[in-house]
């Protein structure tokens, strides 16, 4: 696959951009209850024309915390998953190594700063906000598929952030600006991270016959199925949260259309987006143009 990625310049990248937890977060840098956190695209709260504006601002904020919770969470799969691939690069070319190593501890800070951040949520938010988990349960549910099919949802994983940064999140202005600036840091190590789990793919891809790189696809599609089910999960806790936050009991019918929505929007925000980003494409093709096709066959159920 010719995308010209290398382990030097995205290790030459990371360390140019390196930052702190303590520079970001806690302190006066604090989260501001008044404005959204997500972006209506990955939201979708407005369609639900049974809540008021003040009540779409909580079920925003409530799928904000939830989605940096997420991410924390299965960033608890790919860090084990990265230094076993670092593991296996000792004995050969030095930037490999450093480069996954690099990769590991950017994904355990992530991990670090995303549970500051649900302290930080709990507080001002005064409402507790359950997100799916264990995080441990689900790491290993995952990680028990084959290296292909995890690598490929790391990829996916990664590409994911660089499409709800670059389209939905960096320009929109009434966004509030501490959210959005863990959003923007977070995106801007995951750049490197998707170039580094594209070579990594390409790595696990070498010498594998057709038939076991469809396989991995297959794998990639179980995981997704996890991650699905997890979803219909989250959707709950966050109907839950919504009305203890808001002392808004809703109607059967009410739920009915929350669920329906919401479950869409998940499905877009963690499967669609990626399942459809073209440099997740691409890297399907090149291992074989039928793993692009399975993938495009069946990703419009999540948009």
């Amino acid at each position: 696959m010719n995308h010209g990625y290398t382990y030097q310049g995205a290790l030459a990248a990371a360390e140019v951009i390196r930052w702190r937890i303590e520079d970001i977060i806690g302190g006066e840098k604090r989260l501001d209850f008044s404005k959204r956190f997500m972006p209506e695209n990955l939201a979708r709260v407005e369609q639900l024309d049974f809540l008021n504006d003040e009540e779409r601002l909580i079920l925003n904020q409530i799928r904000g915390n939830a989605y940096l919770c997420i991410f924390g969470l299965v960033e608890e799969f790919i860090l084990p998953f990265v230094i076993d691939h670092a593991r296996s690069q000792v004995h050969g070319d030095d930037y490999p190594m450093r480069a996954f190593l690099q990769f590991a501890g950017e994904e355990a800070k992530h991990i670090q700063l995303f549970k500051r951040f649900k302290c930080e949520f709990e507080k001002g938010f005064g409402t507790q906000c359950n997100v799916i988990g264990p995080a441990r349960a689900i790491a290993d549910a995952i990680l028990a598929h084959g290296p292909l099919g995890v690598a490929l949802t790391t990829l996916h994983i990664e590409w994911m952030v660089q499409k709800h940064y670059v389209d939905s999140i960096k320009d929109d202005q009434e966004l509030d600006p501490q959210f959005k600036s863990l959003l923007r840091n977070h995106w801007v190590e995951e750049v490197q991270h998707a170039k580094l789990d594209t070579l990594m793919v390409d790595a696990l891809a070498k010498g594998r016959s057709e038939e076991e790189k469809l396989q991995g696809v297959e794998e990639y599609l179980a995981i997704g199925g996890i991650i699905d089910g997890g979803l219909k999960q989250q959707v709950e806790f966050d109907l839950d949260a919504f009305e203890r936050a808001t002392a808004h009991l809703l109607t059967d019918e009410e739920k009915e259309q929350f669920r329906q929505v919401q479950l869409q929007a998940n499905r877009w925000t963690y499967l669609g987006s990626g399942m459809t980003h073209e440099k997740v494409l691409e890297t399907l093709e090149s291992l074989t143009p039928k793993a692009r096709q399975r993938i495009e066959s069946i990703s419009g159920a999540f948009c």
